[in-house]
C-alpha cells in the first residue's frame, strides 16, 4: 500500500494538473442570432439572455468545453407579431421549455484550419447531438468564436407551418470572451 501511495505522489509531481482557464459567456460577449426563411422572405432573430462557460486546460481550443444555457423568454425578431408567434407553443413554447441548453463533448480541428464543436443541444425540450462548423482563436485571456451553420426546426418538434416555412433555419453564433 505504500508503495502504490509512493507511486501516485511521484506520478502527481511528473504530470501537475494543469489550471482550467474559464471564460463567463454573458448576452454582453456571446450573440445567438437566426434566420427563419419562407418562400416570399425571412426574418432575422436572436436571444438576449444568455449564460454559461467555456473553459480550456491549455490555448488549444480541442481541449474546449462549453456549456451554454440561452433563456428563451429573452427571444427577439425583427416584428413584435412574429416574437410574440415563435415564444407560442407553436414554437418555442417558452412557458414549458424555458431555457435551451449546449453542452460541447468535443472540438476536432478540421482540415480547413478551422474546427468542429460537437455536443448536445436541448431545444423545445428534445435533445439532439449536433456538429458545427466554428473559427476558434483562444488564448490565456481570451476566447473568440465565429459560427453560421444549419439546424432543421423540425428535428425539435416546431412543424408549425409545415410546407410554408422552410425547416432549416440559419444559426450565428458569435463569441468574444475577455477572461
Amino acid at each position: 500500500m505504500r508503495h502504490l501511495i509512493g507511486t501516485l505522489v511521484v506520478l502527481a509531481l511528473a504530470f501537475p494538473a494543469r489550471a482550467q482557464t474559464k471564460f463567463a459567456l454573458s448576452g454582453e460577449n456571446t450573440k445567438i442570432e437566426f434566420t427563419g426563411s419562407k418562400p416570399d422572405g425571412k426574418h432575422e432573430g436572436g436571444f438576449k439572455a444568455v449564460s454559461g462557460a467555456a473553459a480550456a486546460a491549455a490555448a488549444d481550443p480541442t481541449g474546449l468545453k462549453f456549456e451554454v444555457e440561452i433563456n428563451t423568454e429573452s427571444l427577439y425578431t425583427d416584428t413584435d407579431k412574429l416574437t410574440a408567434h415563435l415564444k407560442s407553443p407553436d414554437f418555442f413554447s417558452v412557458k414549458d421549455n424555458p431555457t435551451i441548453k449546449f453542452v460541447s463533448n468535443k472540438v476536432e480541428k478540421t482540415d480547413g484550419g478551422g474546427y468542429a464543436v460537437t455536443g448536445d443541444l436541448t431545444l423545445n425540450g428534445k435533445t439532439k447531438t449536433i456538429t458545427f462548423p466554428a473559427k476558434i482563436d483562444l488564448s490565456a485571456d481570451k476566447l473568440a468564436l465565429k459560427s453560421e451553420f444549419t439546424i432543421n426546426r423540425t428535428d425539435f418538434g416546431m412543424t408549425y407551418g409545415k410546407g410554408k416555412i422552410h425547416d432549416d433555419v440559419k444559426i450565428r453564433v458569435g463569441v468574444d470572451a475577455k477572461k
